[in-house]
């Protein structure tokens, strides 16, 4: 079983973003801190508006902070540049989306060789590597079906494929069972369980349903109009039994 380490694999340090919608000044952070530990799995959950999905694009590089930093192996994110940051997402951050995102003219197998192109793997290994990443999420029998014909649990086990790809040190999830019924929620969280328990795979996921964080996390940020409420320590000893402290 996969076990946090203390090592930061990304510290976030008062963290604001500020947007102009009609004329009005908009906070979506306000002061945001927290650090994530190389192996943990965190759940950021809110009301719709708190921010959750804000922080997720920082990290990963899709938008920029109003102010505040982050450092990310070591490294602001705020000084890169555009290629630097290009290369920060094919490599050091996989995202997974609640709508997906996959490419709807390309089967399966080529969604997950584009996103190996896009990391530099030659063409000649990507057949064989996107094969054993869907091999991995238990969809290897649906390598050449399309989008259209997979359904909203296979697109999403898709989508994780991609997400790991290029070997990231961060899984992005935004609301990734978000679109899925429960059971098929159930599979997909088993998945980002195992990536993180035996892949030790560092995981941030967005979510409304409570009862999901507390069952897969280390740690759940309550966030409120911008802030953090509160940081919860869960025992994940069994997660189907949480038990859960406040600790900041």
């Amino acid at each position: 079983m996969n076990q946090p380490g203390t090592e930061p694999v990304c510290v976030v340090t008062n963290l604001t973003r500020q947007y102009t919608k009609a004329s009005a000044e908009i906070r979506a952070l306000n002061g945001v801190s927290f650090s994530i530990a190389r192996g943990e799995f965190i759940s950021i959950v809110g009301r719709s508006g708190s921010g959750k999905s804000t922080i997720l694009n920082l990290i990963g590089g899709l938008d920029h902070p109003t102010s505040g930093q982050i450092l990310f192996n070591g490294q602001p994110l705020e000084t890169m540049n555009r290629k630097q940051l290009a290369q920060h997402r094919k490599h050091a951050v996989g995202m997974v989306f609640q709508s997906f995102n996959l490419i709807s003219s390309r089967n399966a197998v080529e969604n997950i060789s584009l996103a190996l192109a896009f990391g530099g793997m030659a063409r000649r290994k990507r057949f064989s590597a996107a094969v054993e990443l869907l091999n991995q999420v238990s969809l290897g029998e649906r390598i050449y079906h399309k989008p259209s014909e997979l359904s909203g649990g296979e697109s999403q086990r898709v989508a994780i494929a991609r997400a790991i790809a290029n070997n990231p040190d961060l899984i992005l999830a935004d609301e990734p069972t978000g679109n899925l019924d429960s059971i098929t929620a159930a599979e997909i969280m088993q998945i980002l369980e195992l990536l993180n328990r035996k892949k030790a795979k560092t995981v941030v996921m967005v979510t409304h349903d409570m009862e999901t964080a507390e069952r897969y996390s280390d740690r759940i940020i309550r966030l409120k109009d911008g802030r953090i409420e509160e940081i919860v320590q869960v025992t994940r000893s069994n997660p189907n039994t949480p038990e859960s402290h406040v600790v900041a």
